[in-house]
């Protein structure tokens, strides 16, 4: 079994900055793929970024030169730094681990920018 435990998300102002924090555990191969969706009211889940076990990295093209999306395979924990936050990124992010080919889902997390 898997569970994901996803942190760091809150209210931050426009051109602020915030660090989303997700921890796996359970039964995790060491070759996975971690990363972070996000859902807005009224539309679909989409792709934020994510890595993979190696490294190599994939981003939406919103978020491109914003945000950062690192992991850290010790302590299986991926991390999304989020910089100049605009109103449009608001939304409820989610962690998400591939394995194999089988998708899990953290609780999700809610991100707003507002003045």
């Amino acid at each position: 079994q898997v569970q994901l435990v996803e942190s760091g998300g809150g209210l931050v102002q426009p051109g602020g900055s915030l660090r989303l924090s997700c921890a796996a555990s359970g039964n995790i191969f060491s070759s996975n793929t971690m990363g972070w969706y996000r859902q807005a009211p009224g539309k679909q889940r989409e792709l934020v970024a994510d890595i993979t076990s190696g490294g190599s990295t994939n981003y939406a093209d919103s978020v491109k030169g914003r945000f950062t999306v690192s992991r850290d395979n010790a302590k299986n924990t991926v991390y999304l730094q989020m910089n100049s936050l605009k109103p449009e990124d608001t939304a409820v992010y989610y962690c998400n681990l591939k394995i194999i080919g089988i998708g899990y889902w953290g609780q999700g997390t809610q991100v707003t920018v507002s003045s």
